[in-house]
């Protein structure tokens, strides 16, 4: 597809991660031999330890190339998450409303309930929240508002950044 940037890369670096996830297999049966010694154990330990910090730092230069070449459009973002009515922080009510004491499944469905009203007429999800009243038995409209900020996904982004990048994000 020619519209995506930097597919290849990405694309390489899942497939090369779960090859790694296959090698982390291998090491974790190891760990009950470690007081053995055996040559079953040591053999795998030859193969595999090279082979993994190889594919390991090939994946970190790629990924390093990858995320400094990365374009992003912070607008068309907001744009995409517009377009789903306010959809994915349906995770977040559904957990506020059972940390409140609701049964998770009863709760499923009353998410899954507003949610189809956004699908089937286009009203705005926080909208059939409120004015659903199973829901409004259980979330304040205060809690129900907290649910669909943003920030609380946002909040530990200088500390990623500055960790990865030693600095904090330009955003």
């Amino acid at each position: 597809m020619p519209h995506k940037r930097n597919p290849i890369l990405s694309e390489n670096l899942t497939g090369l991660a779960r090859l790694m996830r296959g090698v982390r297999g291998l090491a974790l049966e190891d760990v009950a031999l470690w007081h053995e010694r055996d040559i079953s154990h040591s053999s795998v330990e030859r193969v595999i330890a090279p082979d993994a910090t190889i594919v390991l730092d090939f994946m970190l230069e790629r990924f390093t190339r990858l995320v400094a070449d990365l374009k992003v459009y912070p607008e068309r973002m907001q744009e995409n998450l517009d377009a789903l009515g306010g959809l994915v922080h349906s995770q977040a009510v559904l957990l506020a409303m059972v940390r409140k004491g609701a049964d998770r499944q009863a709760a499923y469905a009353v998410v899954q309930r507003c949610a189809a009203r956004f699908w089937e007429a286009k009203v705005p999800f926080q909208q059939a929240l409120r004015e659903d009243a199973e829901l409004a038995s259980l979330l304040s409209r205060e809690e129900l508002d907290a649910c669909f900020d943003l920030s609380r996904h946002l909040a530990h982004v200088d500390e990623i950044f500055t960790r990865v990048f030693g600095r904090a994000s330009e955003a």
